[in-house]
């Protein structure tokens, strides 16, 4: 018996919420004088949801077309930079063979990707290059390789002295590249866990640990946040859950995707995500 959807739905209408006012607050806001200017951050609200939704209901899809019960998807508000901390489905049962789990790791971060680049190059094309201000604090973002090269391509050279702000529907593709390498991570139950561990079965679990321990030296010499999402990825587990039938092989097919997985990954990790000048 499928549970009632309506902690689902009640926890996309508070991350709605969240995600619209941090929106708002990124193009200066005050909510608080004046509520009605809460609709300004629609276009980021409604773009990062895009994102997050797309690759949650591929995970979720993917799972019922494989015939493994899956939760409808969790999001989780939080009055952070980015307005939530993510979303996730959860697995009932277990997942029968390696194809199936690549099918069901790889759809989310793949389709996430693509809506991501898209929410990119639309909100690059409207955003603006102004002077740097040299007074306060300043919240830099950091560049993954696709990310640098698309502004490239959109907006061409950026003059000494001057950033490009970004427009929120390109902040909301920069969220989502950030997301997608977060997932395709090969640790654990991540996306990229599940990936890896169709792959390579048992073996992922020792990829699984080395890679902790890198995070933990990315954490120590490059960025703070790494060692945190090491220490939260050790909690959680390294292991992944054995599937029913491991004897059954990954198709070539599958194999690819895993190849297009680990590109996807490598063009949108940000070494530094977030740098406070």
């Amino acid at each position: 018996m499928r549970k009632s959807p309506l902690l689902n739905i009640f926890l996309f209408i508070l991350t709605f919420a969240s995600t619209l006012s941090v929106g708002a607050l990124h193009q200066g806001a005050d909510i608080i004088a004046d509520p009605r200017l809460i609709v300004k951050g629609l276009p980021f609200s409604l773009s990062l949801l895009g994102i997050l939704l797309v690759h949650e209901f591929s995970h979720y899809f993917m799972s019922r077309r494989h015939g493994v019960d899956s939760s409808l998807p969790y999001f989780i508000p939080a009055p952070t930079l980015f307005g939530t901390l993510g979303a996730f489905i959860t697995m009932r049962s277990r997942i029968t063979t390696r194809n199936a789990l690549m099918d069901i790791g790889s759809s989310g971060p793949i389709a996430g990707f693509l809506v991501s680049v898209a929410a990119t190059v639309i909100g690059l094309t409207f955003s603006d290059v102004r002077a740097v201000s040299s007074s306060g604090e300043t919240i830099i973002l950091g560049d993954s390789l696709l990310f640098f090269l698309l502004t490239k391509l959109v907006i061409g050279s950026v003059p000494a002295g001057s950033d490009v702000y970004l427009h929120p529907v390109a902040f909301a593709g920069w969220i989502g590249f950030f997301v997608t390498s977060l997932n395709l991570i090969p640790i654990g139950q991540l996306d990229g866990g599940h990936i890896a561990y169709a792959i390579l079965g048992e073996r992922h679990r020792l990829i699984s640990r080395l890679l902790i321990g890198v995070l933990l030296i990315l954490g120590v010499f490059v960025f703070a946040g790494w060692a945190v999402w090491a220490i939260l990825l050790f909690f959680l587990g390294s292991k992944h859950p054995p599937i029913l039938y491991p004897g059954i092989p990954l198709d070539p097919e599958r194999k690819s995707v895993g190849m297009i997985a680990l590109i996807i990954f490598i063009l949108t990790f940000i070494p530094v995500p977030v740098l406070i000048k």
